[in-house]
């Protein structure tokens, strides 16, 4: 089948996650950009198309006006998918639109700017009946996977106990008061939200919780920080969670750990054993037992589950990262899309990313967490 014809929203010249996209959708070659509104701004919409050598008649000067226009083209012709790749605020209406359009979408975390967005949307997704898949990256890793499917064989007995943290250091100073485009609309509450810390990274690390441990937090209790002078949203964070089924757990998040990168780290332990998986060596999965010595696992190897070797592409030894990662995400995307023009159930491993389930929850847990910040009550029931 030909490629999947791909239209972007956002992402233009300069913006980092646009770029991170766009990569990911082409490595495994089953995308063609075709289209784009790449900015708010139209000037810079033209020149960023310009210089992804599109056809400057599919280059838009709003989101809206690509929608429009796009629909009229042959279906031969037309997009397929819609990326969307802007801040915060503008999540909601671009993805209402795309779906209700005919468009299936990709769209960047947090999924919505409110809770109550990410529920219309998944009113939306349900009723248009197009697919729909949420970029959480960390999902993506092999050895992610690995401990998903180690968990869910029941492998480390009854899970008794979940760690998670995310700790940056990139906004330990006051940097939305340089020209630092992405701190500036990432600590605006006006465009990324209620949360900032715990909206931004906090999502990845709540969403990595509940997919590995394969449980839903019911309950949490969390402390909320702003730590540098005149920010005006959290850049620091904890929360102690509970489980459905017994667990317990605790979550940090934190932008303002000086010198920390993106050592995003989760850990799981059941009656039996426990296992550890962290970013900076994302092709190591460390298993640990009660009754004999620790084992490494590592990507590449002959001895992982179908989930694991799905998402591998490179003989064992050749790091595979983040990018690799997000690739994964379009790849099982665009093959259950084929899936479903073929008239084919999909494979259980293509299915395996990120939807508006996960997308309403994450947007839950910001809601949930900064009450609980703000409140001197110490849990909060997870309520959606």
């Amino acid at each position: 089948m030909s490629k999947i014809k791909l239209g972007m929203i956002g992402g233009g010249t300069g913006a980092f996650i646009g770029a991170v996209h766009r990569i990911a959708a082409r490595i495994d070659d089953q995308y063609e950009l075709v289209c784009g509104a790449f900015s708010s701004n139209a000037e810079n919409s033209r020149a960023s198309g310009t210089l992804l050598g599109l056809n400057p008649e599919r280059v838009y000067n709003s989101y809206r006006e690509l929608f429009e226009k796009e629909k009229q083209l042959p279906e031969e012709e037309r997009a397929q998918v819609i990326s969307i790749v802007t801040p915060n605020h503008v999540h909601f209406e671009p993805a209402r639109l795309a779906l209700e359009s005919g468009f299936h979408v990709i769209l960047d975390k947090p999924m919505t700017f409110s809770l109550d967005e990410a529920k219309e949307l998944g009113k939306i997704v349900a009723e248009t009946g197009m697919l729909f898949c949420l970029t959480h990256t960390y999902t993506g890793y092999p050895m992610v996977k690995e401990a998903r499917q180690i968990v869910a064989s029941g492998r480390l007995g009854k899970i008794r106990k979940v760690f998670v943290e995310y700790p940056q250091g990139w906004l330990s100073s006051f940097e939305e008061g340089t020209d630092n485009k992405q701190a500036s609309w990432r600590t605006d509450p006006a465009r990324s939200g209620i949360a900032g810390a715990m909206g931004d990274i906090g999502t990845h690390a709540f969403n990595l919780a509940e997919y590995v441990s394969g449980l839903q937090v019911s309950q949490l209790c969390a402390d909320i920080n702003t730590v540098v002078e005149g920010r005006k949203l959290d850049d620091d964070g904890a929360a102690l969670l509970k489980f459905k089924g017994g667990a317990s757990g605790v979550l940090m998040s934190t932008q303002v750990a000086a010198g920390e990168e993106n050592n995003v780290k989760v850990r799981v332990y059941g009656e039996k054993g426990g296992l550890e998986w962290q970013q900076s060596d994302a092709n190591s999965l460390q298993l640990k037992w009660t009754d004999r010595p620790a084992e490494i696992l590592r990507t590449g190897g002959g001895y992982l589950s179908s989930f694991a070797s799905h998402n591998t592409r490179t003989p064992a030894g050749h790091p595979e990262g983040y990018l690799e990662a997000f690739a994964n995400l379009y790849r099982n995307f665009a093959l259950c899309i084929k899936a479903r023009k073929d008239g084919k159930d999909p494979e259980p491993e293509w299915l395996d990313f990120p939807g508006i389930e996960e997308g309403i929850r994450g947007m839950a847990f910001i809601e949930n967490v900064v009450a609980s910040g703000k409140s001197e009550k110490k849990w909060f029931d997870f309520i959606i």
